[in-house]
């Protein structure tokens, strides 16, 4: 029998919003800031690509517990995209598969199709996604040269505002479902537009709650050891509670929080009559999140070990 690898890391409890830099991947930064706070467990809450920087939540200890709902959350972008040129990634990484003059394309007319893609829409995941066909990651098909039919996934763009047009570049910003992938869209937007197009920079500004001023890049976080030591770095921690707080809040008594803790649906005054909600004690402990029931009851669902 194999004997179970012990974990050294000290544990850490919080989440840490990573101004993620280029050139590296989502895991090789998760991978850098566990190593810098010595953690035992961590883990990130949705890819960025090497290309892309910006907002990256990184969830420490019992805060793993509650990163479905940033994977869930909706994100937000700032793109630029170059016209005239598609690539097969739809990114600056990839092969050059047509070049086509720009020279037609105006303001006008780039605001007009910016238009069909605000709402509801269904999008056609890029070869170059992370999304796997059996069992095999569609970039690793993709770089083969092989491509395969993918499903259509819904998704809702909120705005898509055009912030610059230089006649070559045009830089967007976008606020969108998860699942959206930006790529697709500069792909999307250069065909329609008649010349082509791919992304050059890609830069995410908020997902779920966080945004770009809550965040800290590498060298901050260095500057923060340099000053204070590694402990120093567990001051920079947002609490468990922050990845919910758009949850209604509930306040349980004593006997209440006691109940829920060995898992047993409670009855509280004034709950909402559905969805979910961040539950804490009256002295204003966080405990955890819970699902309204039929009956009213709230249900524990992800609670934080005391």
């Amino acid at each position: 029998m194999s004997r179970r690898r012990r974990n050294n890391g000290r544990k850490v409890n919080g989440i840490l919003v990573l101004d993620k830099p280029i050139g590296i991947t989502s895991n090789a930064a998760l991978q850098r800031v566990k190593r810098l706070f010595g953690a035992a467990k961590a883990g990130h809450t949705g890819s960025l690509d090497p290309l892309a920087s910006g907002v990256l939540p990184i969830c420490f200890g019992e805060a793993t517990k509650f990163s479905q709902f940033l994977l869930d959350a909706d994100k937000g972008y700032q793109v630029t995209i170059k016209l005239g040129v598609r690539t097969d990634s739809s990114d600056a990484e990839g092969e050059i598969v047509s070049i086509r003059p720009s020279s037609h394309v105006t303001e006008e007319k780039i605001l007009e199709q910016l238009k069909t893609f605000e709402g509801e829409t269904n999008q056609v995941p890029s070869m170059f996604s992370a999304i796997k066909h059996n069992g095999q990651p569609l970039y690793k098909l993709a770089r083969q040269g092989i491509e395969v039919e993918r499903t259509p996934r819904r998704i809702f763009i909120e705005h898509i505002d055009l912030i610059d047009f230089t006649g070559r570049e045009v830089k967007l910003d976008i606020a969108c479902s998860k699942g959206t992938y930006i790529r697709t869209i500069a792909d999307d937007l250069g065909e329609l537009l008649g010349c082509g197009a791919h992304v050059i920079e890609l830069r995410r500004n908020k997902a779920g709650p966080y945004e770009l001023e809550d965040s800290m890049s590498f060298e901050e976080l260095n500057a923060v050891i340099s000053e204070g030591g590694h402990s120093a770095l567990d001051n920079q921690l947002l609490p468990l509670s922050s990845c919910v707080v758009d949850f209604p809040e509930l306040k349980l008594t004593e006997s209440s929080a006691y109940y829920l803790r060995q898992g047993q649906a409670v009855q509280i005054a004034n709950t909402p009559t559905e969805g979910w909600v961040q539950i804490h004690q009256q002295d204003g402990e966080f405990i955890g999140v819970g699902e309204i029931l039929d009956d009213g009851r709230v249900a524990p669902r992800r609670l934080v070990v005391s």
